[in-house]
């Protein structure tokens, strides 16, 4: 099985960052796990992912603590604090908290850093399974500019993938689903970090197990898509995504580049989706506890664009805050289905404030009808009259509402429209 049949459909799930930045407990994220279990898993919500700094003890928010120890095994691995995940007690790592969501009927994912911790390196401490030690593979001039953890693996030294055999290796006895690869995928000065990808490709896919493989920040450079669609299920389009109107605005150019890279196996990632109550612990988007700033019109939106585009869906938010609004995002089955059946997606149109996408399935055309003008527009009578005059068709968000092409759009938000195509040919 190749890495692309892991993931025949858009992964959903939940992630820890935005509500808790580098600081979540086994209790939050057991809390999560159960009620993913209990009220999304149905609606194919699956992922329960622990974001960055798992294995930092002191960490309390998304502000890194620069230098500080970190939990490590003899063996250059970085494993998680006991302090905030007591069931690691042991050198159990994350196996029991994994075996816990998967009896849930769930997946489990993990963040990573790439390269080896700075730890290891000023200790020479070892590496699995040979006598080369953690300063001899270690690049340390390639550094990440936000965080203090890591230096990068210099691909071309012996042990380099051996070093990674060994992390994939642990993963897979503890049973994670999911990694999420940090300060890899954006284009910097030196461009993506390919070689340490392929090392991780290689890792990964030795083990046997299905892992998805997600690579972040982004914006990763439209001229490696043909790379990334050989080396990982996901990889970011824009740097952290957060909950302001210019920054969902600027995904609809983003997503208009890369749709031609999204199929089986690759998904062009837009990022969390920053909804419900987030910033619990956190600083970042301009910080503080809080209810998503998304207006509903442009959180409708969010969703649409994400789902017609087939990014993957990860919930940002503390799920156990969710109010009914928030959950009909998330539990809306025609929304859902077509996130996971469409085969085929693409913008259409594009003038006066209106962005149309089309989307297909087998037995369904859809179209998504933006307005993301700062006044409230009308359908535009050449859409209304080329794609759904004479044709039966619903809005998946308000399916009791009749659209014509009076039907008017308030400023920032969506119709989702869903045809039967035989009506549509």
């Amino acid at each position: 099985m190749t890495f692309k049949e892991w993931s025949t459909t858009p992964p959903k799930g939940w992630n820890s960052w935005d509500c808790y930045g580098a600081s979540v407990t086994e209790e939050e994220v057991r809390a999560n796990a159960l009620y993913m279990s209990e009220k999304l898993k149905k609606y194919g919500w699956e992922y329960i992912v622990v974001d960055i700094q798992w294995y930092e003890p002191s960490a309390d928010s998304s502000q890194y603590h620069p230098f500080v120890p970190l939990e490590m095994d003899e063996f250059s691995r970085l494993m998680p604090s006991v302090r905030r995940f007591p069931s690691a007690k042991g050198k159990k790592g994350f196996k029991p908290l994994a075996d816990d969501i998967h009896r849930l009927g769930l997946k489990f994912g993990i963040h990573i850093m790439r390269g080896i911790p700075r730890q290891a390196v000023h200790n020479n401490t070892g590496l699995l399974g040979t006598q080369i030690t953690a300063r001899t593979i270690a690049s340390t001039n390639s550094i990440c500019p936000w965080n203090t953890d890591m230096y990068g693996v210099d691909a071309s030294k012996e042990g380099a993938q051996l070093y990674y055999n060994s992390l994939m290796d642990l993963y897979a006895d503890w049973g994670v689903d999911f990694i999420k690869v940090d300060d890899i995928a954006a284009s910097t000065l030196y461009g993506m970090h390919k070689e340490e990808i392929e090392l991780i490709r290689k890792a990964i896919d030795q083990t046997k197990r299905p892992m998805l493989l997600s690579l972040s920040p982004g914006p990763a450079a439209l001229k490696n898509g043909a790379f990334l669609l050989e080396n990982a299920n996901m990889w970011r389009l824009t740097d952290d995504f957060w909950d302001s109107w210019n920054s969902l605005s600027g995904m609809f150019e983003r997503c208009e580049r890369w749709a031609p890279f999204t199929r089986k196996g690759n998904w062009p990632d837009c990022d969390m989706l920053p909804l419900g109550h987030i910033g619990i612990r956190s600083v970042d988007g301009d910080g503080a506890d809080r209810q998503t700033r998304f207006s509903k019109a442009e959180q409708r939106t969010m969703v649409s664009l994400w789902s017609i585009f087939r990014s993957p869906l990860i919930f940002g938010g503390e799920l156990r805050d969710n109010d009914v609004w928030t959950n009909s995002l998330l539990t809306n089955i025609e929304v859902n289905k077509m996130h996971d059946n469409i085969f085929e997606s693409k913008q259409i149109y594009r003038k006066n404030g209106i962005v149309v996408w089309q989307a297909e399935s087998r037995e369904t055309r859809y179209f998504a009808i933006f307005n993301i003008d700062e006044k409230t527009n009308f359908v535009p009578k050449e859409v209304f009259q080329k794609e759904l005059k004479g044709n039966e068709f619903i809005d998946l968000w308000e399916p009791q509402k009749k659209l014509t092409e009076k039907t008017k759009i308030v400023k920032h938000d969506v119709k989702l429209i869903k045809m039967a195509k035989e009506k549509a040919e």
